[in-house]
């Protein structure tokens, strides 16, 4: 059983409306990472210096040593981006989501009394702030369970949100294991949340950015300036306002830094975008906790038939007729690399279809015959398949007047003897009429031709039939 993991597909091409509390046009999403004093330092028990997210141009570790610039920079975001971020959130009434390294809030307890003064949300940004991807998992597993005891402290209740941020391949599932969270924001693949099964449990999924971000002043490409800040930020609001305006009402998160955009010179840009949204009906500006509570109650996890996951036998059992009489091509199918995106009847259909043209002619050639005439003979015995049957009857075949059964009847007759398989065509594509205007056109081609044509249209039946079953 070969399976993708990833999901492409996600809401798919038809994004779900939020439904935001009051109606609102979008939910612009404020986070704020606390990291000063979790970051990677000898005094923390690291081997070496922080080298990321700085104003220091081609910062590099320091083994061994402790980088004193690097050290003032993260200072500088708590002595001061900090407060000038507080006061500005306050001032203007926007509740923050803190993503707080456990460690960095353990040595910063005024600024989290501020935090909570503020009634601001403190979920957990992990143990310490350094990279998990080298981490044997068991290690990570740790430092999970140390985040959550060491934030349970400092801050007197247990985090509700999480995000790592310098993550590994294993940590969306080792904190979901751990069944203490209302979401995990330790993806950037959405506009919306969205449930992840794992465990037999579903896990709600907030995705956060790393492009509405202000980390983006301490990488290239990036910002230089609060204006380009600004104007980023301004786009992505309006691009998302208007889809909100026709129904399909997203998220916007903003990803903020006290040590970054924290300066004078940056902090500018921010607060320009915040006159900005302010000049708008229909905007909320929720912590995440209040995003996961809507989402929860507005939005449920459903659990559907997820082909991918289908044992071979019970595969084969749910869609052996989809291509008529042809188990086979289910059975080949199943071996195939699935994944969420074979989940859909688009999916699922592609996969057929596969199997279908890289099948033998012979092979090809039995699926044709396979088919039945059009309101011929097994149709007035009733003993089409039930996919044939509903398709026919779908169109009127059933209910035939003596003329049109004899038309029928007579290029049924006529096209195999001339092409040696049935005419074959998607009956839930067209009405009677314009099912006998192509049998009559078509029945005119050459057999090579009709054969290519025959070979389309199985596929698009499948495609049809998939579309009911899923």
């Amino acid at each position: 059983m070969h399976r993708y993991p990833r999901n492409m597909i996600g809401h798919g091409p038809n994004r779900p409306d939020a439904g935001w509390p009051g109606g609102a046009k979008i939910a612009v999403q404020f986070v704020l990472n606390y990291e000063e004093g979790g970051e990677n330092n000898v005094l923390h028990g690291d081997a070496a210096s922080e080298a990321f997210l700085s104003d220091i141009p081609g910062a590099a570790q320091w083994p061994g040593q402790r980088h004193w610039n690097m050290e003032s920079i993260y200072e500088y975001g708590a002595r001061a981006g900090f407060w000038r971020l507080h006061r500005l959130f306050t001032g203007r009434g926007i509740p923050l989501t803190i993503y707080g390294v456990a460690t960095a809030l353990a040595r910063n307890p005024e600024q989290v009394e501020a935090m909570k003064e503020a009634g601001w949300e403190i979920a957990s940004h992990g143990y310490k702030w350094v990279e998990h991807k080298d981490m044997p998992e068991a290690d990570e597993r740790q430092a999970i369970a140390d985040a959550i005891a060491l934030h349970t402290e400092v801050v007197g209740q247990a985090p509700r949100g999480w995000y790592t941020g310098r993550c590994s391949e294993n940590t969306v599932r080792l904190v979901a294991e751990t069944g203490q969270f209302d979401y995990i924001s330790d993806t950037y693949d959405d506009d919306l949340p969205y449930w992840l099964e794992h465990g037999g449990k579903d896990h709600l999924i907030i995705p956060y950015t790393l492009e509405a971000n202000d980390m983006r002043f301490s990488v290239s490409p990036g910002w230089i300036e609060g204006e380009q800040f600004f104007t980023y930020l301004k786009d992505t609001f309006d691009i998302l306002y208007a889809e909100g305006q026709q129904g399909k009402a997203a998220m916007m998160s903003i990803g903020l830094h006290n040590r970054l955009i924290g300066r004078p010179g940056k902090i500018a840009g921010l607060m320009r975008f915040l006159d900005y949204i302010a000049g708008f009906d229909g905007v909320w500006c929720p912590r995440r906790i209040e995003i996961a509570q809507h989402w929860a109650a507005a939005h449920p996890p459903v659990r559907k038939d997820r082909p991918s996951l289908m044992d071979k036998d019970a595969f084969i059992d749910r869609f052996r007729d989809v291509v008529e009489h042809s188990p086979w091509v289910p059975e080949r199918a199943w071996a195939l690399e699935l994944g969420a995106a074979h989940d859909t009847p688009a999916g699922l259909a592609n996969a057929f279809a596969r199997i279908l043209r890289r099948a033998s002619r012979e092979e090809r050639m039995a699926v044709l015959r396979a088919h039945p005439d059009l309101a011929g003979k097994l149709a007035a015995a009733k003993q089409l398949t039930p996919g044939s049957s509903d398709e026919q009857a779908s169109a009127g075949l059933d209910a035939l007047t003596d003329e049109e059964r004899d038309r029928f009847t007579q290029l049924n007759t006529a096209y195999m003897d001339k092409h040696e398989f049935p005419f074959i065509i998607a009956v839930r594509d067209h009405d009677k009429a314009g099912i006998l205007a192509a049998f009559e056109r078509r029945i005119e081609n050459d057999t090579e031709t009709e054969f290519l044509e025959a070979c389309r249209q199985v596929e698009r039946i499948a495609r049809l039939r998939l579309e009911t079953m899923l």
